[in-house]
């Protein structure tokens, strides 16, 4: 399900981006080279519809995120941090008895 939703995800990226850039703006963005759209959409050309477009797809874009997020989070039940094992993690300080311990001396080394 979270696989079928992300490929949603990126077909309304790529559509968002589309519509966004089709829309007529002070460079023109890409409606420069859409034609004449006029008798398609009316007299006041794209922008109503694109605007409604671009509204429409933003909020199916939140609406996937959200609903992406949720069962993603329902899908984990349990964290990395669960299965560390805490006896490997911490190294072992091997003891040793006092009693039978011998004492080191240490050599001076230095040349007469």
């Amino acid at each position: 399900m979270i696989s079928t939703l992300l490929v949603v995800q990126i077909a309304l990226t790529i559509a968002i981006v589309i519509a966004v850039l089709l829309q007529k703006s002070s460079s023109m963005g890409l409606g420069a080279y859409s034609g004449s759209n006029e008798s398609m959409f009316g007299a006041k050309g794209p922008a109503g519809f694109l605007a409604k477009a671009t509204f429409t797809l933003a909020l199916l874009f939140i609406l996937n995120t959200l609903s992406m997020g949720y069962l993603y989070n329902q899908e984990k039940t349990h964290s990395v941090a669960d299965t560390i094992d805490a006896s490997s993690s911490v190294p072992s300080i091997k003891k040793v008895d006092p009693a039978t311990a011998t004492p080191t001396t240490k050599e001076d080394n230095t040349s007469k």
